[in-house]
């Protein structure tokens, strides 16, 4: 049996938990910035694989079952779309770093020809090795964003997009505020 690691969230009304300069239908609503940091951080510190669920406690009005089911679609809509952006954005960098090193492929070759044939023209020259010297630099410098953007400026990202796989398939249940003594007020 898998336990769940459990975030709850007390609500005066459940529509707190929504972005109020969202027009659309309440399945289709955003998160209210504050709420979706909130959600998002304390996933963020959830270590390992274990599923995740959120309680929200209502303190106003009975918990109905059409609001959770409102409730676990909108949630389960909203961090499904961030993953997807999140992996549009990581392949929008993948884009971004195979023309970035393409394009310092093709200087760092022509740095190197130009560098061979200004040590031809100037070899007697004393700035010769300063020139070539410094195309060869040039080129190589040229591979630093790609290299940047292989090597380390994706994984964050990917990391995002797990976060929001893992948050898409929430567990979220409504439930009515429990009174100090476990009553329902």
């Amino acid at each position: 049996m898998t336990t769940h690691e459990v975030l709850e969230l007390h609500v005066a009304e459940l529509r707190q938990l929504f972005n109020s300069m969202d027009p659309a239908p309440f399945r289709e609503r955003d998160l209210d910035p504050e709420a979706e940091a909130y959600i998002v951080d304390w996933a963020r510190e959830i270590k390992g694989s274990r599923p995740l669920a959120l309680r929200v406690h209502v303190d106003n009005g009975a918990a109905r079952t059409e609001d959770a089911a409102l409730l676990r679609e909108a949630v389960d809509q909203y961090f499904r779309q961030r993953e997807k952006a999140t992996r549009r954005r990581l392949a929008q960098l993948f884009r971004v770093g195979r023309i970035s090193l393409l394009i310092g492929l093709v200087f760092l070759g022509a740095a190197l020809a130009v560098s061979e044939a200004a040590g031809v023209l100037f070899h007697k020259e004393r700035y010769a090795k300063l020139v070539q010297e410094s195309l060869v630099i040039g080129g190589w410098v040229a591979l630093w964003r790609p290299m940047e953007i292989f090597l380390y400026d994706w994984w964050p990202i990917r990391g995002e997009v797990r976060l929001y796989e893992r948050l898409g398939s929430i567990d979220v249940s409504l439930l009515p505020r429990m009174a100090e003594g476990g009553a329902v007020p």
